[in-house]
Formats: structure tokens, sequence, C-alpha cells
């Protein structure tokens, strides 16, 4: 052990880090089960002998043994003893990442006495059907609202219980506009008269209705908007109805109404500037001395601003040249969706001025996109929300370029260049003392670091530069058991 090398600021995180490094060696992952201060995260690895998963079913330690059952590589024994433990977490643990495990142990879970168990199940769609179905008259309405959300595909009969549950929640996931899984599933056509009528159920039934005039005119005038903005968006609507709700108090409603591919351009246009001119800051909403239901309408208003902008339309999509020079920004997004654009228009709508636009052409083309214009799309890339990805994800780039960006002034940029597993080290150790975090992450991992500088990051005050360097297979052997000291095992 090297007396002088830093101790470790974040040591349980860098053991996590430890935990996930493939090559760990098994003795040293040994030693790092016994350690009890952490979360147990090295029972997770898929590496793990009978005699150690043995030793941390004996432990009775608690985070072992939920990460344990969290493991997807254990043998089919181990899960049945795991599904009778005493602990429901672990039993939940277990249920969460059951996948393609025997029908006994779904026999075993479905009738677990802890909720979270069933609900886990509830999200498979690998337990055997006439299990799944006794969900759905399971006791605890939230599991069968999980049920009603996941199990899309469910057979008629059980979707027709979900249906017509007592519990609101349940009828809203049966019948809804959102479900965790495709395909969407469809109502049986004689229920939908009823679920029409229930106040839960309207919203998700009026896509399946048969839009006579009076019932269009009747759902436009409901004082859920919800159910408005799905008339709007109905195949069969009127156009008289269409022109009615383009005149909506609800820009959500409009905004489905300027989508549709049978509304006039007059028309279009009209909801697009009136939405347009109503933008104002978040901060300014919420400075306002309203009332919830007109403080919402504001906050949903606001909301269909960024709508215009990310609206998803197939038909545009379908055919998608006549909209390259669209004043609408999400109808040049849905463009640039297309995978069989010309090259030339390609090249259009990677040169959009909106981001967007460029960052989906590229992203459905990639295969058109040189290394000069990939590096330019991804250093303008301005994401409408948070988001881990970005347009670089989808190329590789040359050595040289990665090697060049290692000293660009944009930390994002700095991030991309250990992408080159080749890295000159002096690049490589500039990086790892780089003044941003996430350039120092994002190189934590890299072959070519020197054993001082993994040390250094080993110590780093930001957490998961820590962990990550801790991760990295190119950790050695002798610095992996000085961690392992240092947390006394």
């Amino acid at each position: 052990m090297v007396d002088d090398a830093p101790t470790p600021v974040h040591l349980s995180k860098v053991l996590d880090g430890l935990a996930e490094n493939p090559a760990l060696p098994a003795g040293l992952v040994r030693r790092l089960v016994r350690y009890r201060r952490g979360f147990g995260h090295v029972a997770t690895r898929p590496d793990l002998t009978l005699d150690l998963i043995e030793e941390i079913l004996a432990s009775g330690h608690h985070w072992l043994l939920h990460s344990l059952a969290l493991n997807p590589q254990l043998p089919n024994a181990v899960r049945m003893r795991l599904a009778a433990h005493a602990d429901p977490a672990v039993r939940a643990a277990l249920a969460a990442h059951a996948h393609d495990t025997p029908r006994e142990l779904y026999e075993r879970l479905i009738d677990d006495p802890d909720t979270r168990v069933r609900e886990y199940l509830a999200e498979h769609d690998d337990v055997p059907a006439d299990l799944l179905a006794r969900l759905a008259r399971d006791p605890d309405p939230k599991v069968r609202a999980t049920l009603a959300r996941w199990w899309t595909q469910a057979p008629e009969a059980v979707r027709r219980v979900l249906l017509a549950d007592p519990v609101d929640e349940v009828r809203v996931a049966a019948c809804s506009t959102y479900y965790a899984r495709r395909p969407h599933p469809v109502p049986p056509p004689d229920l939908v008269t009823g679920l029409l009528a229930d106040p839960v159920t309207r919203t998700g039934a009026v896509r399946h209705a048969l839009l006579t005039p009076e019932l269009a005119a009747r759902l436009a005038d409901d004082p859920d908007y919800q159910v408005r903005r799905q008339v709007a968006e109905h195949p069969r609507l009127p156009p008289a109805v269409r022109d009615l709700l383009a005149g909506d108090p609800s820009a959500n409603v409009r905004v489905g109404v300027f989508g549709r591919r049978d509304t006039p351009e007059p028309t279009r246009h009209r909801i697009y500037e009136d939405i347009q001119q109503g933008e104002r800051p978040l901060t300014d909403l919420l400075n306002d001395e309203l009332d919830d239901d007109p403080l919402l309408q504001q906050v949903e208003d606001q909301m269909a601003v960024s709508e215009l902008r990310n609206l998803r339309l197939d038909w545009v999509t379908a055919n998608p040249l006549p909209y390259l020079f669209s004043p609408y920004i999400c109808f040049r997004r849905s463009a640039a969706r297309s995978r069989a654009l010309p090259a030339e228009a390609v090249i259009r709508l990677l040169n959009d001025d909106d981001n967007g636009v460029r960052t989906t052409m590229a992203t459905h083309a990639p295969h058109l996109v040189d290394p000069a214009t990939a590096e330019r799309i991804d250093r303008e890339f301005g994401p409408d929300k948070k988001t881990n990805c970005r347009p670089a994800d989808e190329f590789t780039f040359p050595p040289q370029t990665l090697r060049r960006l290692a000293t660009d002034p944009d930390p994002r940029m700095r991030c991309l260049a250990p992408r080159d597993l080749d890295l000159p080290v002096e690049l490589a150790e500039r990086l790892a003392t780089d003044t941003e975090s996430v350039v120092r992450h994002a190189v934590a991992g890299h072959p070519n670091l020197p054993v001082h500088v993994r040390r250094a990051l080993l110590a780093d005050p930001h957490d998961q530069v820590a962990h990550a360097a801790a991760a990295a297979p190119a950790l050695p052997v002798s610095e992996m058991d000085r961690l392992l000291t240092l947390a006394g095992v």
C-alpha cells in the first residue's frame, strides 16, 4: 500500500464503484461482501460464486440481501429462498427484477401479503396470464390500477373487470390516454357509451367513440379541457366542431386543433399566433394571486407554447417534403423524423435555425452526417428539457477530433475526448485535473491514466467522480486492496 496516497473523501461511494468493477478479483469480492456500512451493491455482481451467495444469505444484512434479490443472474433455487424471506423489502426487490423465472416463483409471490410485491408483479409481461388475471381482483386498488396501466394486452374478460372497477383510480388507469406499454388497449365497443358517461373515464374513451355530430358537439362543451382536447384530436371530428374548438378558451385544446391535418391554414396560423403571444415567464405565473383553477389553467396554457414546438405529427412525417420550410417548428421536427428524405432535404434540415430540428435530423440520418456537422450539432444542442442524452451519442468521432476537443473551452465538448481509448497520457491527465467535475467524471475510467492520477480521482471531492474512478477496470489491484483495507475489510 502506498503510504502517501490520498484517502477518499467518499469512501462508501468509492466502494460502490469497486463493487461494479468487472476486474475486481474473486478474493477481493469476498472481502467486499463483508463490508457492512454501504448498500451492498456487491451482491448484484454477475460473477458471485455459490459459496459467496450462501455467505450473503447467512449474513442477515438488509442491504446485501436487498441487492442480492435485485441480481438477475441468481440461480432459481436462491430466488425461491428469497421469495420466502421475512423482509418484505427483499421480496419486493425480487419481484421487481424477476424475469423469465419458473412459474413456481410467481405462484409464491402472487399472493404475497406486501402490496409492493404484487404491484411489481403487475408490471411484468412474462408472468403467466392466469396468475396476472388474479391481480385484477386484488384487494388493493393500487395493484389493480398498476395492472390496468401495464397489462395492455390483457384478455377482454380482464379488461372488462378493470373497466368496471368500483374504485375511480382503477377505472382511470384502465381507460386512459396513456399506458405504460404499447400497444394501447381498445375497450370493448359495448362499453364505450358507459365509459363516456363516467366522468373519470370520459377522457380516455373519447378516442374510441363513434363520433356523431351530436356527440361531438356535446363533448366539445365538456367542462374538462382534457376531454375537449381528445375531441379536438379525434379523426372523425366534424369540421363545424373543429372550428368551434379552434376558439376554445384552453390553449391545450387549441393545440389539438392546430395539429390536425384537416385544419385550414388560416385557422392553424391564428392558433399559433395566439398561443405564442400568450407566452409568459413561469415566475410571473407563480406570482399571480389566482385561485387554484385559474392558476392551473394559466400553467397549462404556458405549457402549450412548449407543446407547439414538440408536437409529433405522424402525418407530416409520412409526407415530409411539403413541410421542410414550414414556419412551425413542430412541422419541421416531424419532417426530420422521416428516414426516407432525399440527401438535399437532410442537408436543409441539418442546417435549420432550430436546434431541435437539427438534432432530430442528425439522429434519424446519422449515415449522412459528417464529423464536422455532428460536432456542430452537438455543440449547439440545447434540449427543451433536462436529459443525459446528446447528439454525439449517435456518432463515432475520429481520434483527431476527440483529441482536439480535449482542450476545447466548452467543458461539454471536453467530455467527449475520453471516448478516444488511445487518448495520449498527457491529455488524459489534463482532463483528470480539469476544474469541471463533469469532465473529471468522463475521464475517470480511461485506461491511459497514470496510477497517481487514479489515486487523486479516488479522493475527488465530487462523489460521482470518485465512484467512476473505482469502477474503472484499469484500476490496479493494489489500489483495490488499499481501498478495502481503508474500509476495514
